[in-house]
């Protein structure tokens, strides 16, 4: 019962105890990426918690309080990671059931190479909105994007960054998506009139990606001069390994209906792979022990082309164990930067240094942002800089539909454009770009995944301009003081200066 009672003893930081972590942590990160040229930022990120859980105990906390904080992250991180198990499992055996052979087939006889790039970000939007996941969407649409784009001698990190700019764009406005009613619901707000609000930040950066996309493909792109030859090696040899066929797709079907009849994504998910399974003995002959190792090791086949057999001889809960560690050892320092009081120290600086409305927003899209550049986690650079500015715009008489806005751009958006972000770290894993095999040219696919950086820099003009900007209604004033919200702009400095403070 008295296990805690010396939280109230416990200090908290100043700024510079609290940037310590934060910037030891990036630098033995920058020696490790770019010194040693080693892209394997699990180990940094250890080092980085272990430090953090140094300065804690500086303040008084036990180690045990830090470690509360570390699992407290996780635990709510956990439905993410059963995500992730999921899609290894769909990845093998859609593979092997011919669905995701199938759609490759398709892509490379149905669609030109010039308009290649602007279909593959539309297609991977509408599945992510439907799906409600852009985990789910990089690696089954995706993939069988990235084998279409290899058959028509497209740069890898072209079809990533399109693919990329659809699937977590897609992400951002579907109302099944967990960072999307997580956003509003740290905010105070409800989800679809957040979906509403981002509207004027969407569609522009859509259609400027779009637009970007089809100059690409008719510019970098030889239609006359694709490689026909290896467009017909890549269906020949399709064809001559899997059966080819529309009724494959319907594994991928169910799991869209599913979604869009708001069944939860676990379920559905792991519905797609027993279908796919189903589709796998009936039309490939798979055996009952193939297809559990395919769930669980992957797909593995001999092609004879290696396009193909690179794009194939993937998937499986064992292929995404290399990003579930990368993504729980993130989250742990997020969790012990949080518990230690150290994000918070560092975001009060900035309150405290900020005036007026283009202030405070500018400072919750940079501040989401930076979270999922420190911390590695959407989730957390969504939920902290959302419990943390809201007070700050009730205040200022400003909807907080702002904020939720910024923090769905700053978090949900750039997190895949992060690589030992958890988003970053799934999309080079499920994408096979290779990185840590050094392939460090295919992060191109970061300043190529246009929608998803464009997004948050309108949001920045706006936010200087008033542009789309709702200050609050009388309704939801009301409603702040019908659920007691916090409504003051000095609540972060007086919460702050409730405890001693350690520089």
């Amino acid at each position: 019962m008295n296990d805690h009672s010396h939280i109230s003893d416990v200090k908290k930081p100043g700024l510079a105890l609290a940037l310590i972590p934060v910037v030891l942590t990036l630098l033995v990160l920058g020696v490790q990426l770019f010194y040693f040229g080693d892209f394997t930022p699990h180990t940094p990120l250890a080092i980085g918690l272990a430090i953090t859980g140094l300065v804690g105990i500086r303040l008084g906390l036990k180690w045990k309080d830090i470690e509360e904080g570390v699992f407290h992250v996780i635990h709510v991180s956990l439905p993410s990671v059963s995500v992730l198990i999921c899609v290894g499992m769909i990845i093998g055996v859609w593979i092997a059931s011919g669905t995701v052979p199938t759609l490759i087939y398709y892509g490379l006889t149905l669609l030109s190479p010039q308009i290649f790039l602007a279909a593959a970000m539309v297609l991977c939007s509408v599945v992510s909105v439907s799906l409600g996941t852009s985990w789910g969407t990089v690696g089954t649409v995706g993939l069988a994007l990235m084998g279409i784009g290899a058959g028509f001698d497209i740069p890898v990190y072209w079809t990533a960054g399109a693919v990329v700019s659809g699937a977590f764009f897609g992400d951002k406005v579907s109302p099944l998506s967990d960072t999307t009613n997580l956003a509003p619901a740290v905010t105070g707000t409800d989800v679809f009139s957040h979906i509403k609000n981002m509207m004027p930040t969407t569609i522009p950066s859509m259609l400027i990606a779009f637009a970007i996309y089809l100059v690409a493909g008719f510019t970098l792109i030889d239609g006359e001069g694709a490689s026909f030859e290896k467009i017909t090696a890549i269906t020949t040899a399709l064809e001559s390994n899997f059966t080819i066929s529309a009724w494959l797709l319907l594994p991928a079907l169910l799991v869209i209906v599913l979604a869009v009849k708001r069944m939860p994504p676990i379920p559905s998910l792991f519905a797609g792979v027993l279908a796919g399974a189903v589709a796998a003995m009936i039309t490939q002959g798979a055996g009952i022990h193939q297809l559990l190792t395919f769930a669980n090791s992957g797909y593995s086949i001999d092609t004879g082309i290696s396009t193909i057999d690179s794009l194939l001889n993937r998937g499986g809960i064992q292929s995404m164990m290399w990003t579930i560690s990368l993504v729980l050892i993130a989250l742990g320092f997020g969790g012990a930067l949080e518990k230690t009081g150290c994000l918070e120290a560092i975001i009060a600086s900035i309150m405290t240094r900020i005036k007026g409305f283009k202030g405070v927003q500018t400072a919750a899209v940079c501040t989401s942002i930076s979270t999922n550049l420190v911390a590695g986690d959407p989730y957390l650079s969504i939920a902290l800089p959302g419990r943390m500015y809201a007070p700050i715009y009730r205040g200022m008489g400003y909807s907080t539909l702002n904020l939720s806005r910024a923090i769905e751009e700053g978090g949900t958006l750039i997190s895949p454009l992060i690589p030992w972000n958890a988003g970053g770290a799934f999309v080079i894993s499920a994408l096979g770009l290779g990185i840590a095999d050094g392939n460090i040219e295919n992060l191109l696919y970061i300043p190529l995944a246009f929608a998803c950086w464009i997004s948050p820099v309108i949001g920045l003009i706006y936010a200087q301009t008033g542009l789309f900007s709702p200050k609050a209604t009388d309704e939801e004033r009301r409603m702040w003081e019908h659920q007691g919200e916090i409504i003051a702009t000095e609540m972060v400095e007086d919460s702050f200066a409730r405890k001693e403070v350690i520089v």
